[in-house]
């Protein structure tokens, strides 16, 4: 086994590659499979399916010599409002969506990703012999927060994000698998760090949707990221009012955490906020063209949604805005004169999202 030194030097080059965080875990007994299995038979996992990834549940069926994970983070946080501060601002302006945080920039998954293979080349280039890695962020069969929290790095908190206590919650983790063997982090402790959520509750009655079923455990086909990221189909109605503004992923757990209230901006520039990309108006998304969300978000992470999941997820919100405007108000007119015309799309999907929301306006 390699010592503590070595260790140390991996998580010093991490730091000087930008990483905010790295920690080095063992592979052994890092699967959860009892968890996993009970949430999967739940059907929390609702149309992911591949949360049912045998390979989740044994980290040797990723790399079979698999003997040490190192995991780092990087912060994504930014100067700019959270969604509950910009809701309560928005009421007298024109018509806007929100996108999730994380989405403000550019993809995380080629950021992240180009860093953890520059320090995978550095750990090649610093350890001898024939040993094997490979690198995820975001993208392997894998569960990154609980390997994260074995590296030391935080805890799996009650909205299941994981925290840590100086950072928040405001993090990408990426993840190298490792045929090398490597001293934990913690060896000293041979603990993860203690759960610091205490009593607090605050993002389970927060979250709109009640999505965080009980403390740790979210059924997804309520979370609103699920709804407007995963799902490709109809949003079930009765999860559409409590949707409220939000055309791309939920932050409001986050934003609500006490653990964020002080925690550190980025210096990324990668991940400093686009035009356009915070609170959009919705006005302009509903009149977006296939071919423009194409060019608009070429390198961004709205591309996982697709053209047709943003125009559905525009036209729920541009439905809950409904009651917002006086019945002549412009911004009213506008937008249901594009509704109007979205509810005759040929794409049943679209058409059956813009009528709910013609009827909201009918009814407000």
């Amino acid at each position: 086994m390699h010592g503590a030194a070595e260790t140390e030097w991996i998580t010093a080059t991490a730091n000087e590659l930008g990483f905010e965080l790295c920690g080095v875990a063992s592979a052994e007994g890092l699967a959860d499979p009892a968890n996993l299995n009970e949430w999967l038979a739940r059907g929390y996992a609702g149309r992911m399916q591949y949360m049912h990834d045998p390979r989740r549940a044994d980290m040797k069926q990723v790399l079979p010599d698999a003997r040490t994970i190192v995991v780092c983070a990087l912060n994504y946080n930014t100067a700019a409002p959270n969604s509950t501060e910009a809701a309560a601002q928005a009421a007298n302006q024109e018509p806007h969506g929100w996108i999730s945080r994380y989405a403000w920039g550019d993809d995380y998954h080629v950021v992240l990703g180009k860093k953890l293979e520059q320090l995978l080349a550095s750990m090649r280039a610093h350890f001898t012999g024939p040993w094997r890695a490979r690198a995820y962020v975001d993208t392997g069969p894998i569960d990154e927060r609980l390997l994260a929290q074995r590296a030391g790095l935080g805890w799996q908190a009650k909205n299941t994000c994981l925290i840590n206590e100086k950072l928040g919650s405001w993090l990408f983790l990426g993840v190298i698998v490792t045929s090398l063997e490597l001293a934990p982090s913690n060896a000293a402790s041979a603990a993860p760090p203690a759960d610091l959520c205490g009593n607090c509750r605050l993002c389970l009655d927060a979250c709109p949707t009640e999505a965080l079923v009980e403390p740790y455990v979210m059924d997804a086909r309520r979370c609103i990221s699920y709804l407007t990221i995963e799902l490709r189909e109809a949003i079930p109605e009765d999860l559409r009012a409590p949707m409220g503004w939000q055309v791309f992923g939920c932050d409001i757990c986050q934003d609500v955490c006490p653990w964020n209230r002080k925690a550190p901006v980025a210096s990324v520039p990668s991940f400093q906020p686009r035009e356009k990309l915070m609170a959009p108006e919705l006005s302009w998304l509903l009149s977006l063209r296939e071919e423009e969300f194409g060019h608009i978000f070429s390198t961004s992470p709205l591309r996982r949604t697709k053209w047709r999941g943003l125009i559905r997820n525009a036209c729920i919100a541009a439905g809950n805005l409904a009651g917002h405007y006086s019945l002549d108000a412009p911004e009213r007119l506008q937008l249901r004169k594009r509704l109007n015309k979205l509810a005759a799309s040929a794409d049943p999907l679209i058409a059956e999202h813009a009528a709910w929301a013609v009827a909201r306006f009918s009814s407000s």
